[in-house]
């Protein structure tokens, strides 16, 4: 698990969950060096944030409060959490039990009745709306699925959510009751406090926790390896590099395929090295029925595009890197259902040709999201090849949309890592800016 610094500037609204009235109040920049072993006590006016298959932030819950981890999700709306349900991983994996939220511990928790408008109309933006329980619960239901086949199940609550030192606000989120995936999520924690207990979501959404909280401004710069980097909730005080950005993208009707609270940005081209690939603009513009749409996601690990782009890019790629990366040449080998862009070699010796690599470029309207070095490629776990395992399975890090059963463009935060990336609702449009996030912390002055 690598460490992180967070340094956080709060601008959230005061949201009484119950009553919808709200009112605003301003925090300050908090720096916390987190170390992932003998780490101390927290202050109160501190946040964690780690980062390894999905980026994780402690946050605090209920009252009296109770710490939970939850991943950090533009791709999401409602934020949920496990509440003392039944977490059911793979058969073939164990990943440790999260530690779920005691509901009934909490005494600003409360679930949200049916009917109500908040069941009724806030879960509008939702992909499948709240249902009613029969009496005598009158429960408001939700149920969630995901693109990775996990699922969730449970009510509708709200109760208070505490960020570091800002002031807690009350927020909706669904009291999760019974969770499945066939997925290793939480396969490489070690134990119950580094696995995550929910999901803060953070689309555009009715229900997010940007809408609820009114936050208008937020950026993360994600440092590879055990580098420190930041977040920061609200205004940046200026100290984000000069950013290029790209507008979001508004489709008004509603379309089967298209997210219209996602982060949606315009992808006009790709290249790899100085060539751009030769795809029409139809294949990457959304058609007819929503499908295409390109969204920039903190919940996905790496970046997927449809068909017809992703051969084009692999075609260009393997050619361009014929010489220096070794085929695995297994044509059934495709790494998490949709990577098949495979290469076998030491790790010494891909370090070295990694330095070597095409830059791949994302073009995008106004800006662009380059792809370079370490980033191209992934170490498979547990794949060994050649004689005495010698050899490491590496793929390309961007993977086959259809393959993996969705009909969009996402750019994952393993291609976000190194970039600042800057997510403004005020002026409808995500910035983006190469950035050495280590000294993004010393220019912020909580490096120590």
């Amino acid at each position: 698990m690598e460490a992180f610094l967070v340094l956080l500037c709060v601008f959230l609204a005061r949201a009484d969950a119950a009553s919808g009235e709200a009112g605003y109040a301003c925090g300050t920049v908090l720096p916390l060096r987190v170390r992932v072993q003998e780490v101390e006590a927290p202050a109160a006016n501190r946040l964690l944030f780690r980062h390894n298959v999905s980026l994780t932030v402690p946050v605090a819950v209920g009252t009296p409060p109770q710490n939970v981890t939850m991943v950090l999700d533009t791709g999401s709306e409602l934020s949920w959490l496990l509440c003392n349900g039944t977490y059911a991983p793979s058969p073939t994996l164990a990943p440790p039990l999260p530690l779920a939220f005691n509901s009934s511990g909490s005494s600003s928790y409360g679930a949200v009745p049916c009917p109500s408008p908040a069941c009724e109309r806030r879960g509008r933006d939702l992909p499948v709306p709240p249902s009613c329980d029969m009496p005598p619960s009158n429960a408001c239901r939700v149920s969630l699925s995901y693109a990775d086949a996990s699922s969730a199940e449970g009510v509708l609550a709200a109760d208070t959510f505490l960020l570091g030192g800002a002031p807690p606000v009350g927020a909706y989120f669904g009291c999760i009751t019974s969770y499945s995936s066939t997925t290793a999520t939480n396969s490489n924690a070690t134990d119950t406090s580094e696995a995550a207990t929910g999901l803060l979501g953070m689309n555009r959404g009715t229900l997010s926790f940007v809408t609820q909280t009114g936050t208008r401004r937020f950026a993360y710069c994600i440092a590879p390896g055990e580098v420190p980097g930041v977040l920061l909730l609200g205004d940046d005080g200026g100290v984000a590099p000069p950013l290029n950005y790209t507008p979001l993208i508004e489709i008004s009707q509603p379309l089967p395929y298209f997210d219209r609270v996602a982060y949606s940005v315009q992808l006009e081209g790709i290249r790899v090295g100085f060539a751009l690939l030769p795809i029409p603009k139809s294949v990457l513009t959304p058609d007819h029925t929503g499908a295409g749409q390109t969204m920039v996601d903190s919940g996905t690990q790496f970046t997927f595009l449809l068909a017809d782009a992703y051969a084009a890019l692999k075609a260009e790629f393997l050619n361009q890197t014929r010489l220096l990366l070794a085929p695995l040449g297994e044509p059934e080998f495709v790494f998490q259902g949709a990577f098949d862009a495979c290469f076998r070699g030491p790790e010494a010796r891909m370090a070295a040709a990694s330095q070597l690599l095409p830059e791949v470029g994302l073009v995008l309207r106004g800006a662009e999201v380059a792809v370079a070095g370490e980033k191209l490629l992934y170490m498979v776990p547990g794949e060994r090849r050649g004689e005495g395992d010698a050899e490491a399975v590496w793929c390309l890090t961007f993977g086959n949309s259809d393959m993996a059963g969705m009909s969009a463009y996402v750019i994952g935060h393993h291609h976000q890592q190194n970039v600042w990336v800057e997510y403004d609702l005020q002026n409808g449009r995500v910035g983006f800016a190469p950035a050495r996030c280590d000294l993004a912390t010393q220019r912020l002055g909580a490096g120590a």
